[in-house]
């Protein structure tokens, strides 16, 4: 299959993955994994069923996912990656901000991104070397300059409650310099906000590779700029992973702030 053909038919089952997002009575259906870290009954459907499909596209790409135990994976190896609900805690309170996000990596690089949010009726696609686009539209980050002229976005990680003091220690040195600050609550989402030019930067701690890995390369096929916090490269392999997320043009200013 082509990469596009592969794109495509990754895009039709994110769609029809999609619509169990809005199964309300399989949301309710909740398990804590922590004080704020939850999986719904939403979440181990949409996997199971994305596994499943993903495994006849072709059986010999391998398959990582939140909700699995994923140390087996070989990441030189060619290897889906897959959130089935980003924002899982949106999703149990109704806040119409979650997506299911997927990539394609290999040698640690993503080659192909797909982040759909079936409640705005937005799918984010990207192949390197290709572009990003929502809804088959190209896209591309903001044209913002200085930090003073952006509206950034800056997570709390809530499973990270021992970085909290940290995390809005630095919220308050950007919400310092910058237009204003929001936050959506899904990563996914949050990326391709920043791709698309609805926010100029986007900054997280403790990140895992299904929450970045597809919005990564939208974000750079975008025209964007994405880093870890010393401003290397984030890994697709690591446990966490504190990311910044930018339009290019302000990234230097926000890794001096942070």
């Amino acid at each position: 299959m082509t990469a596009q053909g592969l794109e495509t038919a990754a895009a039709a089952l994110l769609r029809e993955a999609g619509e169990l997002l809005r199964d309300r009575e399989r949301a309710a259906e909740v398990r804590a994994k922590g004080r704020t870290d939850f999986v719904t009954a939403v979440d181990t459907r949409v996997q199971a069923f994305l596994r499943d499909a993903l495994a006849e596209l072709d059986p010999g790409v391998q398959f990582m996912a939140e909700e699995k135990d994923n140390a087996a994976i070989d990441p030189a190896r060619p290897v889906w990656i897959l959130d089935p609900v980003d924002g899982t805690t949106n999703l149990i309170h109704g806040f119409g901000h979650s997506a299911i996000s997927l990539a394609l990596a290999a040698e640690g690089r993503p080659l192909l991104g797909l982040v759909y949010d079936p409640f705005a009726g937005e799918m984010f696609t990207a192949r390197r070397g290709v572009g990003a686009f929502c809804n088959g539209r190209p896209i591309h980050a903001s044209t913002a300059v200085h930090l003073a002229d952006s509206l950034c976005s800056v997570g709390t990680n809530p499973g990270r409650r021992d970085q909290a003091d940290a995390a809005f220690a630095r919220m308050r040195r950007v919400y310092d310099r910058c237009h204003d600050i929001r936050r959506v609550g899904a990563a996914s989402v949050e990326l391709c906000y920043t791709a698309c030019g609805r926010l100029d930067a986007y900054m997280e701690h403790g990140l895992r590779p299904w929450d970045y890995a597809a919005g990564w390369l939208i974000l750079e096929e975008a025209g964007g700029c994405l880093t870890d916090f010393t401003g290397g490269a984030p890994s697709l392999t690591a446990p966490g992973c504190d990311i910044l997320a930018t339009n290019g043009n302000i990234h230097p200013e926000l890794l001096q702030l942070i």
